[in-house]
């Protein structure tokens, strides 16, 4: 019988992007002002290649209220705001930022990196050296791909502000739930080497924000592990993943492999690429979905692992 640690196993060669957390954990021990340094160093860096997409209304009506008042401090107040967040203090505008959603986040530093640029938010201090930590970090950093760069700075920002297990009785605050996409508007993918219902599902259901039918493909104890976190158990606790996570994301599945496995569970691998909204058709992440179903073809385990390289893609080595 399979157990959540032997489910997450399968397929033990895939080759994830370790440099990810290691960057993550590297930019962690830097201090706060290094850190907000590297990432405004990091944000006009990626602006020169990449073209991130404006967060729309519906995202940013949640931060708009912080943010205003951010807007009308003095520089100094603005500076120390930024760095109670990168220190996680105990604050009301650290503790208000540790419930938003990972998009909410990403849109509030989207909006005080536009502010910075036009001289509304202080600026780095002219002439500010980063330490010689920091710098390795940001070289390591400008020396990946897009679609990792785009993680780590993601990894960043969200474990910024107050530690949201101490916020009590404060639901966490997410987007607006999108519909989902007119059945007649849907597209279909294909996979090479992979025609299972339930797979395809998956990337369908997804495609078109229609949460609601992609849970159902899930056995009710069963679990999804995003890129470098650990599995997320049980169809609600999915599903909020899916709806505070995943909302407008674009799969893109290219090849697979499917094998028995024990007690009649099979084990597929898909390899393929996302696109974010924040980032549009301009960066693929390359991607890996390890799937195990069981007898009945539903999902007891997914893992989503970003790959180390594109060669990975092609790779099918158990």
């Amino acid at each position: 019988m399979f157990t959540l640690e032997k489910a997450t196993q399968i397929f033990p060669d895939t080759l994830s992007a370790d440099v990810v957390p290691a960057l993550t954990a590297r930019f962690s021990l830097l201090s706060a002002e290094d850190q907000l340094a590297l990432i405004w160093f990091a944000y006009l860096e990626m602006g020169k290649t990449i073209t991130i997409a404006a967060p729309g209304a519906a995202r940013m009506q949640f931060a708009e209220p912080v943010l205003n008042r951010i807007k009308a401090m003095t520089f100094a107040e603005q500076s120390q705001v930024m760095v109670d967040l990168a220190n996680r203090s105990d604050t009301e505008i650290c503790r208000t930022y540790a419930i938003w959603s990972v998009n909410i986040k990403l849109g509030f530093w989207y909006r005080l990196g536009e502010w910075m640029e036009e001289g509304i938010v202080a600026p780095i201090p002219e002439g500010y050296q980063l330490s010689a930590n920091a710098a390795a970090v940001l070289s390591s950093l400008k020396g990946i791909d897009a679609g990792q760069q785009i993680t780590v700075l993601r990894n960043f920002v969200v474990d910024m502000g107050f530690d949201p297990s101490k916020v009590d009785g404060s639901e966490r605050i997410a987007e607006p739930i999108v519909l989902p996409t007119a059945p007649e508007q849907r597209t279909k993918v294909s996979i090479a080497g992979v025609d299972n219902a339930t797979i395809l599902s998956y990337m369908d259901l997804l495609n078109a924000n229609d949460f609601d039918q992609l849970i159902q493909l899930f056995l009710p104890d069963g679990a999804l592990q995003p890129p470098f976190q650990r599995p997320i158990v049980g169809t609600d606790a999915i599903l909020r993943f899916f709806r505070e996570d995943c909302q407008n994301l674009k799969l893109l599945p290219e090849t697979g492999v499917s094998e028995p496995s024990d007690g009649g569970f099979t084990q597929i691998k898909v390899t393929g690429k996302v696109q974010t909204p924040w980032f549009g058709a301009g960066v693929g992440m390359n991607v890996a979905w390890r799937f195990l179903l069981d007898p009945e073809n539903k999902i007891y385990f997914v893992a989503i692992d970003l790959l180390a390289s594109p060669a990975e893609l092609l790779k099918f080595a158990r």
